[in-house]
């Protein structure tokens, strides 16, 4: 699970000999998760879900379907300038490879988070899968981008059924107990995925042709069907109730308009704003916010709404939910803003920028796996605080980097921000599920994924409108607005420690 010795020492050399005896801190690593994982399957009297061997393989099965769509959401933007050519077509319109998947899960988290109490977790999940991994196929098989844009969107729908209950999943299947560490492992094994994914990307195009970047699905995917078909509990308690048919068209229509407003903005990021663009954003927002208002009236009124608002009346569910948002905001905008500043302003090549994000994961891979063993034993919301904090001093250190840092010193910076996420997110993660009965986890994992993405795409739009306002396409404008878009980061995360602050004493 975490990086060896050899991968840091051969790509971030300065950062891997800024450590004073890097191959024993790696031991330790390896020891102590090594350790957590002998408690993970360890069974406890009283303790709730699965019994330890079968535990072992639900998390197989929840964790190698985390890893596919990790590594395919980053493999496949890699391969997109490749894809464009092959296929003879713009790149605004390949570009949809990408958003379909985005739109697509975004639109159906909700409600796939409401039909999981109704079919059970072993329904739902490995259906889910196999729409996934036939769609993975489908993709590898297509011809044309049209072809290839419905396959993302049926990947994206297969993505949504698992991505809104997988927590949900974790919580079912492991003791109250090991809850923390359990989300530090899946924090871990999503930064790992995230930083070595564009490298075994650019690898696999080197070697191969796109098509194998989904093909490589095939395997795990049958074998994670497998396992989650055989270990995954079934539905607790069945619901009678009718489906919440208009709730569910409401909560496709609030995350659809949003990331559309959004893609308005980023499509025109670099050029003028015009008011044909402007015009286009805001009628999306409008759309949102009107169907927000309707939905919530909507789910006050149904016997059976889509997602519970009672939830929310758990103002440490609610404070975290919030929390959650305003940081992926943070990461959002940082995560476009950097590849702007370390290409187009310090010079760097797309390989060498994508080998800078680096230390942002192994931050997080170094610090998650404490963060939610400490959960286990200490207030979630404290430990999840001092990771903003943590988070909140690197954003500020990324926005005053000098004109021109040396690879060391964004490798150091980009590190701190990693460390403080690491410590944040399974804390967080914690706080939520843990502050919901377990007949609601669905729910509140749904809410987790759904906060996660919308923070994502308001980052998306913030930067969008801060480079069509600031960039004038000449070096210094572009440096100008990058700096403001990491300085805005700042100001999300700063919201994001005072609603977390605020939830500290609270009972």
């Amino acid at each position: 699970m975490h990086l060896p010795p050899a991968i840091l020492r051969e790509y971030i050399p300065p950062l891997y000999k800024s450590m004073r005896n890097p191959d024993r801190f790696f031991r330790a690593q390896q020891e102590v998760t090594a350790e957590t994982c002998n408690m993970l399957f360890s069974d406890m009297p009283g303790d709730e879900g699965l019994p330890g061997r079968q535990r072992r393989l639900a998390m197989i099965a929840v964790m190698m379907t985390t890893a596919m769509t990790v590594f395919d959401a980053s493999m496949v933007n890699v391969a997109l300038p490749q894809i464009a050519r092959a296929m003879n077509v713009r790149a605004s319109e390949i570009i949809w490879v990408s958003n379909g998947y985005l739109l697509a899960a975004a639109m159906t988290l909700a409600i796939f988070a409401s039909l999981a109490p109704r079919v059970g977790y072993r329904v739902q999940y490995p259906c889910g899968l196999l729409v996934f991994t036939l769609s993975s196929l489908g993709c590898a098989l297509s011809d044309t981008p049209h072809t290839l844009i419905a396959m993302r969107i049926l990947q994206g729908i297969g993505a949504a059924a698992t991505l809104s209950i997988g927590p949900a999943v974790l919580r079912s299947v492991f003791p109250n107990r090991l809850l923390g560490r359990i989300l530090g492992m899946n924090a871990l094994l999503v930064a790992s995925g995230t930083a070595i994914a564009p490298l075994l990307g650019g690898t696999l195009l080197s070697a191969f042709s796109w098509q194998w970047l989904f093909a490589i699905n095939l395997p795990p995917g049958i074998l994670a069907i497998t396992l989650a078909m055989r270990v995954l509990p079934e539905r607790v308690k069945k619901i009678t109730e009718p489906f919440d048919i208009k709730g569910a068209f409401l909560s496709a229509i609030v995350p659809g308009s949003l990331i559309m407003a959004a893609d308005s903005f980023a499509l025109h990021g670099g050029q003028s704003l015009t008011s044909d663009t402007v015009l286009h954003a805001t009628g999306f927002l409008v759309l949102a916010v009107a169907a927000g208002a309707a939905f919530i009236r909507c789910e006050r009124r149904a016997s059976k709404p889509l997602l519970p608002l009672s939830i929310f009346s758990s103002s440490r569910f609610s404070l975290a939910a919030l929390t959650s948002m305003a940081s992926f905001i943070s990461q959002g905008i940082t995560f476009i803003a950097l590849p702007f500043l370390f290409q187009n302003v310090y010079g760097y090549s797309a390989f060498i920028s994508a080998l800078l994000f680096t230390p942002w994961p192994i931050g997080i891979i170094l610090a998650a796996p404490h963060a939610g063993r400490l959960s286990d034993r200490f207030p979630p919301a404290l430990i999840s605080t001092t990771g903003l904090c943590i988070f909140v001093t690197g954003l500020a250190l990324l926005a005053t980097l000098p004109e021109h840092a040396s690879v060391l010193d964004i490798c150091l910076r980009s590190l701190v921000c990693g460390i403080g996420f690491g410590c944040f997110q399974s804390p967080n993660n914690r706080e939520m599920l843990s502050n919901v009965a377990r007949e609601n986890s669905s729910y509140a994992s749904g809410t987790l994924a759904i906060m996660r993405m919308f923070g994502q795409c308001m980052g998306s739009a913030a930067i969008g409108v801060i480079l069509a306002l600031f960039s004038q396409k000449d070096l210094h404008s572009e440096s100008h607005a990058v700096h403001i878009a990491l300085w805005v980061a700042v100001a999300s995360c700063l919201i994001a420690i005072t609603v977390s602050v605020s939830r500290i004493r609270r009972p």
